[in-house]
């Protein structure tokens, strides 16, 4: 499971353990209002290392694309014929302003970052 299928899984016990506690407490049972206070709190810190790992994964591959020799903005027309610009510049890779990559890059524009000048 990856990172993202995780986190949704997760924030969905949260979710569930929160109804429960819910009606834990209108009932007024205290065994099972802290029994849900403790599986609340483990999903949280769970969901918090998960975010965590994210954000590190994502600065990793920002740092690696950041590094690649040559970067520029992409025009209109780049932009609208894509397969014909990777199949003529080897090692490609476009970063677009609203990817959780782009704004961790702090993109503004579509650009593309290459190895070689293109």
């Amino acid at each position: 499971m990856n990172l993202k299928q995780e986190l949704q899984s997760l924030n969905d016990k949260l979710d569930k353990f929160r109804r429960k506690l819910a009606a834990a407490e209108q009932r007024g049972d205290t065994a099972i209002i802290m029994q849900f206070k403790r599986e609340i709190t483990a999903v949280t810190k769970r969901i918090a290392n998960v975010k965590g790992q994210q954000t590190r994964q994502l600065n990793k591959e920002g740092g690696e694309v950041r590094n690649l020799p040559f970067k520029r903005e992409l025009t209109k027309a780049e932009q609208a014929d894509m397969g014909k610009l990777k199949k003529t510049v080897k090692g490609l890779v476009v970063v677009h302003p609203m990817t959780a990559l782009g704004r961790e890059m702090g993109i503004k524009a579509v650009t593309g970052f290459a190895p070689n000048k293109f």
